[in-house]
């Protein structure tokens, strides 16, 4: 310890929002550079080693090749495949001094796809899985987190590629087998949702999210086994509806109803339908966004849902990209005066309307619904307006909040709601980057067949600050055996000299048993070298001290508190079982 590069701080960063952050800069694993931006001091490298060390042991045990692709590469890739547009601010770009576009690889898709069609050109050359382990870059508008959620962050990503669908399907469980030992190796309590594939495009996706309740990512579960992440949740349709019978129609006057329950409450009191009291799932809310395109054109969006959910900005991240969304402004309403701000009505949208405003609702209005809606004139609704009579959106748009006790749409249940981190995530390419870049080989009949893909990825940093999440607890960092920088500190407290002889002899003993070990022979007080193991969190500390005269030390597990005393005699076979598992 006295050579070891690391300082611990005894105060939480400024800027740390979640408990890993906290630890992993007060411990001395991590070091600010810049929002979004870190670099690892030796104990924190040591952490990153071992979970790479456990990823590429597993891939390399389903047969995938490691190899690795520069992070500065060409725009033209970018360009052939519309991610150089698609990305837009995400992406980092810049110019060689002739003037060249370039850009720092955010994921690397084209340069797997054009390295496989440089040198294969059969199906007798594949399947095929290649992976790297390697830095990526993304320009965050909000970074936060520490290494949870950077702009350059670790990664492991790779591609199987196959002559057919079946053996895409082949290489998918292949890698999902793997990612399951990934994460039983990680250590920490995880789930395998449905997922999006977002901008990277494909089918059959699937994310494995670290349960933490700090975790950015929102997933839900049924009884029957649904597992979804928000993003992916489709909101199962009604039936149509009959509304033959249904009244006309009307607009009325509803003054200081400036919130769905005043307006519920209005309507059941002066306008009280025959069948049931009025809700707020019977109102029927338009909002209105400003989309912005990558090639930096935009266009109003407005969508209508029942009136007691909101908007869920994650799943409408989603639903538009590669496009990005924000709510209309004054401005935006001053170019649009056909739409009544607060008081927008379904009449008042759709691509056929004057406003032009391309209007798409969700699956809940389905025809024959009835609502309670703007009447696009200040302080009026319209009641009892029919879908498929009274209006006809331009589309369906599934992005209003998920809630729990929603029923499963596999019909297995309530949904529950929790919260993970994303770790990694698999997906089925299929064609599109092969299709794009002309990956394409002979198959058994001598015909040009288009090669199809797959894609997997962990995120390895993340995975530091994911395990660091799962397992610290008030006094500092607790890591697994298998990811901990040392399996064992040694603790030499006093000032005795026999003391600091008896911690060494007993460091070198387990080091040449061929045990990592940290020894601490710094001459600090006992409470300074107690409050430093607690939170570098190493799983096993053993204190030389007091105990000395009387023959005794002390073995300490981080993970559950427990001290036991041992004889000085019995120490390095004591603390071996501990490492090994005996």
């Amino acid at each position: 310890m006295s050579t070891l590069f690391v300082r611990t701080l005894r105060d939480d960063p400024a800027d740390a929002e979640v408990p890993s952050h906290r630890w992993l800069v007060r411990a001395g694993y991590i070091r600010r550079v810049a929002p979004g931006i870190y670099s690892w001091l030796p104990l924190g490298l040591k952490v990153l080693k071992n979970v790479e060390a456990i990823v590429t042991e597993e891939m390399d045990a389903i047969g995938a090749q490691q190899v690795m692709f520069p992070a500065l590469l060409p725009r033209e890739p970018y360009e052939a495949t519309n991610r150089w547009t698609e990305y837009g601010p995400n992406l980092f770009r810049l110019n060689d001094r002739k003037g060249a576009d370039l850009l720092l690889g955010p994921t690397h898709e084209e340069m797997f796809t054009l390295m496989v069609k440089d040198l294969y050109s059969s199906y007798k050359d594949l399947p095929l899985a290649l992976y790297q382990v390697q830095t990526k870059y993304r320009d965050e508008a909000r970074p936060r987190a520490g290494i949870l959620r950077g702009r350059e962050f670790v990664m492991k990503d790779s591609y199987s590629f196959d002559v057919d669908d079946e053996g895409l399907e082949a290489s998918y469980r292949k890698h999902r087998g793997a990612y399951i030992k990934i994460f039983d190796r990680l250590g920490f309590d995880y789930v395998i949702v449905k997922a999006d594939a977002g901008a990277m495009g494909g089918s059959a996706s699937e994310e494995f999210l670290a349960i933490a309740e700090n975790g950015e990512d929102t997933f839900v579960r049924s009884p029957g086994g649904y597992a979804a992440n928000v993003e992916a949740v489709t909101t199962p349709a009604p039936e149509a509806i009959d509304f033959a019978d249904a009244p006309a129609a009307h607009v009325e006057d509803t003054p200081d109803s400036p919130t769905i329950d005043s307006l519920v409450a209005l309507v059941n009191e002066r306008f009280g339908r025959d069948d049931r009291p009025w809700t707020g799932a019977d109102t029927l809310k338009n909002v209105v966004f400003m989309l912005t395109h990558p090639d930096g054109t935009t266009e109003p969006l407005a969508i209508g849902l029942p009136g007691d959910r909101e908007v869920d900005e994650k799943r409408l991240e989603t639903a538009v990209a590669p496009a990005e969304f924000a709510p209309f402004t004054e401005a935006d309403f001053a170019n649009h005066p056909g739409l009544v701000k607060g008081y927008i009505g379904p009449q008042a949208l759709g691509e056929k309307s004057a406003s032009k405003v391309r209007y798409l609702v969700d699956p809940r209005v389905v025809t024959g619904t009835r609502w309670v809606t703007g009447a696009n004139e200040p302080g009026r609704h319209v009641l009892d307006l029919v879908a498929g009579r009274d209006f006809t959106p331009d589309g369906v748009i599934d992005v209003a909040e998920v809630r729990e006790g929603d029923p499963a749409p596999d019909g297995s249940g309530a949904l529950t709601l929790a919260r993970g981190i994303e770790m990694g995530h698999i997906f089925q390419l299929g064609r599109k980057y092969a299709e794009a870049l002309g990956l394409k080989v002979l198959d058994q009949n001598g015909k040009l067949v288009t090669v199809t893909m797959g894609s997997y990825g962990i995120g390895v940093s993340r995975a530091v600050a994911a395990v660091a999440e799962g397992t610290c607890d008030e006094r500092g960092l607790s890591w697994p055996r298998e990811l901990a920088p040392f399996d064992v500190q040694v603790l030499a407290t006093g000032k005795d000299q026999a003391v600091f002889e008896a911690a060494e002899k007993l460091a070198t003993e387990l080091d040449e048993a061929g045990v990592d070990v940290l020894f601490d022979d710094r001459k600090a007080s006992p409470g300074v070298k107690f409050a430093d193991s607690e939170i570098m969190g190493m799983p096993t500390s053993v204190v030389v001290g007091r105990g000395l005269a009387d023959g005794v030390v002390e073995i300490r597990d981080r993970a559950t508190g427990e001290r036991r005393e041992v004889p000085v005699e019995d120490a390095l076979a004591e603390v071996l079982k501990e490492v090994h598992g005996a």
